[in-house]
């Protein structure tokens, strides 16, 4: 099929725009969801909320999409537009942070910033002042970062699993003070039952999530969901082909990391070191 021009833009939303390109696609092939899923080999249900806006899918879906339609990129540039709309990624977050509240464990990992529920204060104002916040803005959302910390606590607390790249223990706040009460946050909560604390070295080299932090969140009902950020956006996964891709790279990863005890003996020598 020769490459082709939108064929839709009614909407001057950036998810629907994206949505409605790709049911206009698919009708004009005169194919089911079950048909694409089975030409393309995935999930066909994946598509079929994608074409409502429930999900954005992530770009190797939609790139194998763009060379299936014959539109070489135009996919992957409203879907571009559609990940970086602010709109968006505050409604997915707003819905990431009512299911955090739900989980019943955590599985994370960072690749140059600390969870937000290990950050201390000095650690919080930094990073969210580093990221443009300010004045009571900034006080506004330090202190509901620091407020999520009480997920960790109490008598039942969900289970807690992060690993760190080593990056982010080598990037000091500018405050050596701050950085020292920060690291012996970490030393202190990695002896926690409910916690488990993980480093990944330099050396491991490249992995599957070289350059994207990811939450996945087990839910009362058994259900695991993913939450990915980058630099550039975040995304609330629940399509079950996507988080098991997700869950294979980090367990990949979570084999090359340090154990809970070598991590927490290597925390503990960059905290002498910032002595």
């Amino acid at each position: 099929m020769p490459p082709r021009r939108v064929v839709t833009g009614r909407s001057q939303e950036p998810r629907q725009r994206f949505a409605e390109e790709l049911r206009a696609l698919r009708a004009q092939r005169g194919e089911s969801l079950r048909q694409l899923g089975e030409a393309l080999g995935w999930d066909w249900s994946l598509f079929g909320k994608m074409e409502k806006g429930e999900t954005l899918g992530g770009p190797e879906v939609v790139q194998a999409l763009d060379q299936y339609y014959g539109t070489p990129g135009l996919l992957l540039a409203l879907w571009e537009l559609a990940v970086g709309d602010p709109t968006q990624f505050r409604e997915q977050y707003r819905r990431y942070m009512a299911l955090e509240a739900e989980a019943v464990s955590l599985w994370h990992f960072a690749v140059s910033v600390l969870p937000g529920l290990l950050q201390t204060e000095g650690y919080a104002y930094e990073v969210l002042a580093a990221g443009g916040t300010k004045g009571e803005e900034l006080i506004r959302q330090v202190d509901a970062r620091l407020g999520r910390r009480v997920l960790l606590a109490g008598d039942d607390p969900p289970h807690f699993r992060t690993i760190l790249s080593e990056a982010v223990l080598r990037t000091p706040l500018r405050d050596p003070e701050a950085w020292r009460e920060q690291l012996e946050h970490l030393a202190y909560v990695a002896n926690r039952s409910s916690m488990t604390l993980q480093v990944l070295p330099h050396d491991v080299g490249l992995h599957g999530l070289i350059s994207t932090d990811v939450m996945f969140l087990r839910l009362l009902d058994g259900r695991t969901v993913a939450y990915t950020e980058n630099a550039r956006h975040g995304e609330l996964v629940q399509e079950n082909a996507s988080v098991e891709r997700l869950q294979r790279a980090y367990d990949s990863m979570r084999d090359l990391a340090l154990s809970a005890t070598e991590s927490r003996k290597f925390i503990e020598r960059i905290l002498e070191e910032a002595l």
